[in-house]
């Protein structure tokens, strides 16, 4: 993500929700920061605008966000023609507004639908191409590898010259680390034992190093041993003065973190779910 540059052509397969909207985010955010006009189509549109906010990201005049069926002006089925031209006259205006570019995320599931032709997809991701060769065009193609079949997921990751994606530290059926966007930090989902400590503790390292408060997001963490809680609290315990760990975690998580003394660490603050500490 850190690497998209304006006229890029991205494509993010994802599974984990959360990761796509810490992407999502970060893309907008940085659009907003360069000047372009920001479209967001999605079939969510007030989770979209409430998960932005809940991330700081505040919808402003710059950025729309309108359902998918917009792509293709409210017809009974998705027409890749009428998309790009879409596009293609979205950009025109973006540009006539003064804006520096137009930045787009586009969820792709309207083509895992039955009323949609799969050999439209193929042509949209063909075709919308062109529109990137003057570099004021920048995209991202949002693909949930729950809705797809691995033969387009494939094709999806072939047509696009980028692809984005969250750092992932670990990923096995039982637990998922992987670096967070917005707010700078690490996520871990699933079951965190003794025996992943020192994955945990790499990733932490990393958060250490590149953040100014390390923000550990611990919310989808169904179990937590005292093993891999003794980690968090070393490390919040071994951050310089004026530096904070930030952990989101249920309760059980949190009588954990208890246990092993993290909330006994002046650096530690732990923000528990139905409630904070």
């Amino acid at each position: 993500m850190d690497r998209l540059g304006p006229g890029d052509h991205a494509c993010m397969t994802f599974s984990d929700p959360q990761e796509r909207l810490d992407i999502i985010t970060a893309f907008v955010s940085a659009g907003r920061t360069r000047g372009d006009k920001i479209l967001c189509f999605t079939d969510t549109i007030d989770d979209l605008r409430s998960e932005l906010l809940e991330r700081g990201l505040e919808a402003g005049p710059e950025i729309t966000i309108m359902p998918s069926a917009q792509l293709w002006g409210g017809a009974a089925a998705p027409d890749a023609a009428t998309m790009v031209e879409l596009l293609a006259r979205e950009l025109q205006r973006a540009l006539a507004e003064g804006c520096t570019g137009l930045r787009i995320t586009a969820d792709m599931c309207w083509a895992a639908r039955p009323q949609a032709n799969a050999e439209q997809l193929l042509v949209f991701e063909s075709e919308i191409g062109r529109l990137f060769a003057d570099g004021q065009l920048t995209a991202i193609c949002e693909y949930d590898r729950e809705s797809f079949d691995p033969v387009t997921l494939g094709y999806a990751a072939r047509v696009h010259p980028r692809t984005v994606a969250a750092t992932v530290y670990h990923e096995d059926r039982a637990l998922r680390i992987c670096r967070q966007h917005i707010p700078p930090g690490v996520r871990a989902a699933g079951e965190l034992d003794d025996a992943h400590a020192e994955v945990l503790s790499d990733a932490l390292a990393e958060a250490v190093r590149l953040d100014r408060d390390i923000h550990l997001n611990l919310n989808q963490l169904r179990h937590l041993d005292p093993g891999a809680a003794g980690v968090i609290r070393r490390t919040a315990a071994d951050l310089p003065a004026q530096r904070r760990m930030i952990v989101v975690c249920s309760e059980a998580v949190e009588r954990t973190l208890t246990q092993v003394g993290a909330a006994n660490v002046p650096a530690l603050r732990m923000l528990v779910r139905h409630g904070e500490r």
